[in-house]
């Protein structure tokens, strides 16, 4: 199996639960994790599966002044947390809407804040319907995972990343083994 999850991290939280997944899926075979900006110089043909994801914003996907935002929020409190190099570059939104026609199998997620889903929102959700807009077929339903108010993964999350990562390859798997 050939797979890429293409994410995009403002604190390194989305990336490392983009590490996550792709240690789930190595159990199929090879995961590669991309940056958005990244992505820009692949090829998707040929995959076998593309998860995306990125952090919630807003109850849905980042814009460029949201980024812009949580970079200059996290410097000017103080708070301790690192941007991640990825942050300043492309975001998903903006990424996903330069692709052009795909097919093939793929999966969204995302991450937001620990409290109710109407208070927060889903990137994942804007994210599996842009995904189906260009062609893709969802294999699972979008998955968030969680951190807290100052910005940190819960814990267990990482786990459960590696987890689905491991669910979306057995998914494959099952598609692909010959019907007795």
């Amino acid at each position: 199996m050939k797979a890429t999850v293409v994410y995009e991290s403002m604190y390194g939280n989305t990336h490392s639960i983009a590490l996550a997944i792709a240690e789930g899926l190595g159990s199929a075979g090879a995961a590669d994790v991309v940056s958005a900006q990244e992505a820009t110089r692949m090829d998707l043909a040929g995959l076998d599966l593309l998860v995306v994801g990125g952090p919630t914003h807003a109850h849905g996907m980042t814009r460029a002044q949201t980024r812009h935002a949580a970079v200059s929020d996290s410097m000017s409190r103080n708070k301790g947390l690192t941007v991640d190099p990825s942050a300043k570059g492309l975001g998903l939104r903006d990424w996903l809407d330069s692709l052009g026609p795909g097919a093939g199998k793929a999966a969204a997620f995302d991450t937001r804040v620990d409290m109710p889903a109407l208070l927060t929102g889903h990137a994942s959700k804007s994210i599996g319907k842009k995904l189906k807009e260009h062609g893709f077929e969802l294999v699972a339903d979008p998955e968030s995972f969680l951190v807290s108010g100052d910005s940190g993964l819960l814990p267990g999350e990482l786990d459960r990343a590696r987890a689905w990562g491991q669910t979306l390859a057995s998914t494959l798997k099952d598609e692909h083994r010959p019907s007795s």
